[in-house]
């Protein structure tokens, strides 16, 4: 076994553009990044993406590729004292010996405001060339100014095929890996381990690792990695959700999508991808509620109804039981046909309601309920409708000034066909009272 006390994972980082696996799109042959490591002509760059996928990795390789100084600071433990120095030792000819200073910043989004403000200059006049890397959207968690004056490249989950390749890299290098000792490990299993580190290769080689150093050699002296021994060592796959980080935006928001596409199946995923990265269920709840009044609206009033339900009996019986009543309102909704006709009915009528003189209220359908009101006209001329064939009547129910103003136009979708069909009922009842 290695005589290494370090982690597998750090030891099998890449050393060169050809070791580095994966994010083909930002460093693959002719991509930008590519170019700019290989002629040595960075400039400012934040790489942004889930744990594992290789982010310092790709400081490291800027870092032994550069002739310029590299220097390097964590935000978790750094403040505005340890930029100063860096700044200082880069304006200093004697010891920057004229190099440029790329200045690498990992978590950056730990950096608070002051902090990033003090960087700021020194990456605007090109004294550093900045390379920040982050777990978190750097367009909400970054100072936008350092935004805008960096280039921002994400980074993706590897595939399944990207983390074989590095955990069979690990197992076959004689150098880093297990190349000097007896592993034996199928594709079968390394898919496996791929499959549950979830895009993070820094998990798949720890649960590689743990697999070896924890199972004892056979009679023949072979460490021999199965199904069971990764089932042992990973337990669970990991699920790539942060509850309160861009990840739960993104999957809430592919949730909603998805049951406004009326597609069950993915609406369902996304929810119980939220459930099982320990989302709040109650806000769930409360998105699918949301979805069947804005979406399904009265194409299907029933979906709304089974939505509130829903959240109710969620309420009532918590996790995990709470997971079958949101599936189902989530299922309904997404399987109902949609319309957004209330939506948008409400959102005119309170944007007249905020801009316009809508005007006031016809005297007939106002209350009278103290004595002397009536003399003065309140609820004079009403027509109580019941009393008129079909429950019908004509009579002016919009202020004089929106009398013309039409809100709700019903689709002929679902249920609101019928809605639709009774509409023109009226109107037609409408006229035959005009008509007499």
């Amino acid at each position: 076994m290695l005589d290494s006390q370090q982690p597998l994972a750090y030891r099998m980082a890449p050393r060169d553009l050809d070791e580095y696996i994966g994010q083909e799109h930002i460093i693959g042959k002719g991509k930008m990044l590519r170019r700019m490591i290989e002629a040595d002509r960075l400039s400012s760059v934040i790489l942004f993406g889930p744990p594992g996928t290789g982010k310092t990795a790709l400081a490291k390789l800027i870092a032994n590729k550069t002739s310029s100084k590299f220097s390097k600071l964590n935000a978790v433990t750094a403040g505005v004292s340890d930029i100063k120095n860096v700044i200082a030792d880069a304006t200093n000819p004697l010891i920057s010996e004229g190099k440029r200073t790329v200045l690498f910043i990992d978590e950056i989004h730990r950096f608070n405001k002051l902090q990033q403000d003090a960087l700021l200059p020194y990456v605007e006049d090109g004294t550093v060339i900045l390379i920040g890397a982050t777990t978190e959207n750097p367009f909400f968690e970054v100072n936008k100014a350092l935004v805008s004056r960096s280039t921002v490249l994400q980074l993706q989950p590897l595939t399944e095929d990207n983390i074989k390749t590095i955990l069979r890299n690990a197992v076959d290098d004689k150098e880093r890996g297990y190349g000097l000792v007896d592993v034996s490990v199928t594709d079968e299993t390394l898919g496996k381990i791929a499959m549950m580190a979830g895009g993070d290769a820094r998990n798949a080689l720890k649960a590689l690792e743990l697999a070896v150093i924890t199972t004892p050699p056979n009679a023949e002296g072979t460490i021999e990695i199965t199904n069971e021994v990764v089932s042992d060592c990973m337990q669970n796959r990991i699920v790539l959700f942060d509850k309160d980080g861009e990840s739960h935006y993104d999957n809430i928001s592919a949730m909603i999508k998805s049951m406004r596409g009326s597609n069950p199946d993915a609406a369902v995923l996304y929810l119980a991808r939220a459930l099982a990265a320990g989302e709040d269920f109650e806000f769930l709840a409360r998105r699918i509620m949301i979805c069947a009044a804005e979406d399904v609206g009265l194409a299907n009033p029933n979906a709304l109804l089974v939505a509130v339900a829903a959240y109710q009996e969620a309420m009532a019986v918590g996790m995990p039981e709470a997971r079958i009543p949101l599936a189902e309102a989530c299922i309904m909704v997404a399987s109902s046909p949609k319309s957004n006709a209330a939506y948008l009915a409400i959102n005119q009528a309170l944007n007249d309601a905020k801009t316009k003189d809508t005007g006031t209220i016809p005297m007939h359908l106002r209350n009278a309920p103290a004595e002397g009101m009536k003399d003065l006209g309140y609820s004079v001329g009403y027509k109580y409708p019941h009393d008129y064939p079909n429950h019908i009547t004509k009579q002016q129910y919009m202020t004089d000034v929106m009398k013309d103003t039409t809100y709700y136009e019903p689709t002929n979708i679902g249920y609101e066909k019928k809605i639709g069909e009774y509409l023109d009922f009226v109107k037609k009842m409408e006229e035959q009272d005009d008509n007499k």
